[in-house]
């Protein structure tokens, strides 16, 4: 979606009327929206000097309004062409329901008229005598014809040969709704094809916003290359979207601001659900999120205001496909329909499976729901979820490929590890680069720091293959440590109900084969309530008790990544780091800026699905907190995990496995990087997609950036990064690590960092959790029972000993928890209708210079071989990391898909 333009004239009132929507973002279109609009008493139809707040877009360059032998009128100026504009608008959902009632009537009278939008053409050039900019061109367009769901107007104008080049086109929409222009097409210049210019936006009712809509052409300037007719529009646009910071933005704004994350909370429904606010403070940082203004709450006064309607500037709302597929209709159901009607079946909210054939009946006979009246419409919207809602009531899950290629999956030792390198959070395990492991907190409040796990017992459970020694030198071992991260919320975990919390580490040692073998678990508790350190490790046995603990140990560990990952390797490395640098992008850099089109596809949707993430899925008592271990304290974990892990530059791919010592740097190796486990899909994929997403970003920063002191001199570039770092990022702002932007290098690593989170991060850790996690017990998001070697009593122990499988089911999550989670990450690993692809369309600005467009054809080019180079590894049997009896193929990081699930495909954007 291209991004739209306004021209401030004036100030209106807008009375809104409550909306009949399901999810009402802020915007005026969607699923079943109604609008009502108070009309301004003053609105110009004119492009006044004086007017501020302009956002321009360019149309085609080089188009001089000069007259052809067929369309060539003379006055007394001179020569002028006869130009006909054509303007296509798309009829929409959200159109056809408010074309009813009496604005629709008001809006055919203007139809009627013929003034149902006021286009006018802005020169590019100044006035050659005055130095002034030259006056617009105007005229109505009214309706003349409808072809399906395509809407066209039609406006003639009178262009003279001196108007010079045309910069761009304004529009105002004297409608009372706002409509959705796909295109503006010019014709009649001599020696001229016609002149396309790409909206693919909404322009609104000027009696709603008094400020017109100005769309620029696809050539890209940097500050010091704007033509001089349009430098007061290009200063006067990024005036406006920043906005004064004061007021709640309204609706049809696009004000881009940033605000902390004072909005998780609802203190004023119930105290229990006060949030502490993360981001601007020492406490708690955090990454800003975009300022919607909402009023602060009466019983905290640092908290927002909460409600279902939320500001999202309207460039980056859903489009109405998404709407109807995703978010009003999808996302609806679920939070709406489906998880009350779990609650209804549901009624006791603790009780577990009692054995683990009632899991699987999950797939195959379903839970009894309560009747519906919209049951045709569930089947519609969630095909997959609902496979078959009979006369019964029965809502039966899609069986996820790992379970149905091997219903035992989960259970194997070599598949928890396996997960490790393949699975849905390939980005926390660490080599093991020091012996003994400790804890870098504070003995003192946290205990023993030396970790539990000996020389002697590595050495017992590798048998011989190496000594301790030998094996850290060759790099054979690997640590999943949550140690740090987790025991300092130990016991405020444990105070809550229903669940509870050890902190852990899990080594694992890599064989001949390039497989990892589990080794060890240590789970840890802190002194508390005046009890000493507790800890124990357990390992694979051959006894049926050391079985049974080292199954009920990994649960635990996997509750540990299950949360690693749903709040820091997912929300928090891509969602949530991602949105400054969108409010920036549109803060800081023009539309014509190059810089601003090459990043623009890849934050398409992300501030709506951010905006939906915190109204249902992290706020208090949300999806999250109730159904993971963390509990109330999920986002705190985010924030510490914020503030302990997160650094920009070891975002991009190559430096996030150096770091963790998975690779090390090598000019003789690919991609200079010699891996230390040498099948490790994450990697060997990921380096091929980092390497293509960096040369194209080479060749499209080098060819408008072909000399240092363009960078350097670039003030809405420099402005761009240092409010990424001093303002979005503010409370890591002096870190030491942050790049310097000073040349051309070191513009394409930080654009290729934020391209790959965006995409190949995002797509890595989101598109699989359906298919690894669909089935709980391969992943369970919480443990609700301690270990029973925990101060058990004898009576615990003989329990244990009698039915151990009671006890693993009592300690995976409850019934509620397990079937909320599935049904969302079925609708989170899905790919909309109108998903877009890395590489799979060119925007129109690429497609114009030849020079990106050579650049881009060849990044496609590189992207369809990387689907093939992927299907030969996953075919690949020495590969066993990613082929194998039951074991499904790695593909996360195929680049294209078919709409649904399907574990595979890249978009360029978090888009949900």
């Amino acid at each position: 979606m291209l991004k739209p333009h306004v021209y401030h004239l004036s100030t209106s009132k807008t009375l809104l009327l409550p909306l009949h929507k399901p999810f009402l973002h802020g915007t005026a279109f969607g699923f079943l929206p109604l609008n009502y609009y108070k009309p301004s008493s003053s609105s110009s139809s004119s492009l006044s000097k004086t007017d501020k707040g302009f956002k321009a877009r360019f149309v085609p360059n080089n188009t001089k309004a000069t007259p052809d032998s067929t369309t060539t009128l003379t006055d007394d100026v001179g020569s002028v062409s006869a130009v006909k504009a054509f303007v296509t608008v798309k009829q929409t959902v959200s159109g056809l329901i408010t074309n009813l009632g009496f604005q629709r009537g008001l809006d055919d009278i203007q139809d009627l008229l013929g003034k149902s939008l006021l286009l006018e053409l802005v020169s590019a050039d100044l006035d050659p005598e005055t130095g002034q900019e030259k006056e617009t061109i105007k005229a109505y367009a009214h309706r003349v014809k409808q072809k399906g769901d395509d809407v066209t107007y039609e406006a003639d104008l009178k262009v003279g040969q001196e108007f010079g080049e045309i910069g761009a086109v304004v529009v105002e929409n004297e409608h009372h709704k706002e409509m959705f222009l796909t295109e503006i097409v010019l014709r009649g210049f001599q020696d001229s094809d016609p002149i396309t210019v790409t909206c693919n936006s909404w322009v609104h009712s000027k009696f709603d916003n008094p400020q017109k809509r100005v769309f620029f052409n696809h050539k890209s300037y940097l500050p010091s290359q704007t033509p001089s007719g349009l430098r007061r529009l290009r200063n006067e646009e990024l005036e406006a979207l920043r906005g004064n910071g004061e007021g709640k933005r309204k609706p049809f704004e696009r004000i881009y601001d940033y605000d902390v994350y004072n909005d998780l909370g609802d203190p004023d429904s119930n105290l229990k659900k006060e949030r502490p606010v993360l981001g601007g403070n020492e406490d708690f940082p955090y990454p800003r999120r975009c300022r919607t203004g909402r009023p602060r709450c009466k019983t905290a006064s640092e908290s927002e205001t909460r409600s279902n309607i939320f500001y999202v500037p309207r460039d980056e709302c859903f489009s109405e496909v998404k709407q109807l597929t995703f978010s009003a209709k999808t996302l609806y159901s679920v939070f709406h329909a489906v998880i009350p009607s779990l609650h209804t079946a549901i009624v006791d909210k603790d009780l577990g499976f009692p054995y683990f054939t009632a899991i699987d009946k999950l797939f195959n006979e379903g839970i009894h729901l309560p009747p519906q009246k919209g049951q045709s419409l569930w089947r519609s919207v969630l095909p997959r979820l609902l496979k078959s809602i009979s006369d019964t009531n029965a809502l039966r899950f899609e069986t996820p490929a790992t379970m149905d290629r091997d219903k035992f999956f989960w259970f194997r030792d070599e598949e928890f590890a396996r997960q490790t390198l393949a699975g849905i959070n390939p980005y926390a395990l660490q080599l093991v680069t020091e012996w003994p492991m400790k804890s870098k907190l504070d003995p003192e409040i946290y205990g023993d720091p030396i970790s539990a796990i000996t020389k002697e017992l590595v050495e017992r459970q590798i048998r011989g293959y190496y000594t301790l020694e030998e094996a850290l030198e060759q790099k054979k071992l690997f640590v999943l440590d949550y140690h740090d991260l987790l025991i300092p919320y130990v016991k405020k975990v444990r105070d809550l109900p229903g669940t509870t919390f050890y902190g852990s580490r899990t080594l694992f040692f890599l064989d001949h084969e390039e497989t990892l073998r589990p080794l060890a678990i240590e789970l840890t508790r802190p002194p508390m309530d005046g009890k000493p350190q507790w800890r124990d490790v357990y390992k694979p046995a051959w006894h049926s008790s050391g079985v049974w603990l080292w199954r009920l140990a990994k649960a635990h560990v996997l509750a540990h990544d299950s949360g690693y990952h749903q709040l820091i390797s997912h929300w928090l490395r891509t969602h949530c780091c991602t949105e400054p640098y969108i409010i920036a992008t549109n803060r800081q850099l023009s539309e014509m800026h190059p810089i601003y089109r090459l990043l623009h596809p890849h934050f398409r949707y992300t501030m709506e699905i951010n905006a939906l993430a915190r109204e249902y899925l992290i706020s208090a008592d949300g999806i999250i907190e109730t159904s993971f271990s963390p509990g109330k304290y999920c986002m705190e974990l985010s924030s510490v995990a914020y503030d302990l892990l997160w650094r920009f530059d070891h975002q991009a791919l190559p430096a996030d496995l150096i770091s963790r010592g998975m690779a090390v740097e090598d000019p003789t190796a690919p991609h200079g990087l010699r891996l230390t486990i040498k099948d490790y899909p994450l990697a060997n994929d990921g380096l091929l997609l980092w390497d293509i997403l960096k040369q194209w970003v080479s060749d499209y920063v080098n060819h408008y950036y072909p000399k240092a002191s363009l960078v350097e001199s670039d003030e809405e570039l420099q402005a761009w990064w240092t409010e990424i770092r001093t303002v979005g990022h503010g409370d890591k702002k002096d870190e030491p690590w942050w790049p310097v932007l000073k040349t051309p290098q070191d513009l394409i690593q930080i654009i290729t960092t934020i391209t790959w989170v965006t995409s190949g991060h995002h797509a890595s850790v989101n598109f699989g959790q359906y298919t690894y996690a669909g089935y709980f017990p391969s992943r369970p998001t919480i443990a609700r029972r301690n270990m029973p070697t925990e101060e058990a009593t004898g009576k615990d122990w003989e329990f244990f000993k009698k039915k151990p499988e009671v006890l693993l089911l009592k300690c995976f999550p409850s019934q509620i928890q397990a079937t909320t989670v599935m049904a969302i990450l079925d609708v989170l690993s899905n790919h909309s209708p109108d998903e877009e692809y890395l590489g799979e369309k060119s925007e129109s600005a690429w497609a114009d210079d030849p020079l990106i467009k050579s650049a881009f054809e060849k990044f496609k080019g590189r992207l369809i071989e990387l689907e093939g180079i992927i299907d030969e590894r996953n075919a690949n049997e020495d590969l066993k990391n990613r082929n194998g009896a039951g074991i499904v193929p790695y593909e996360f990081l195929k680049p294209f898909s078919e709409p649904g699930v399907t574990g595979m495909g890249v978009p360029y954007s978090i888009s949900i």
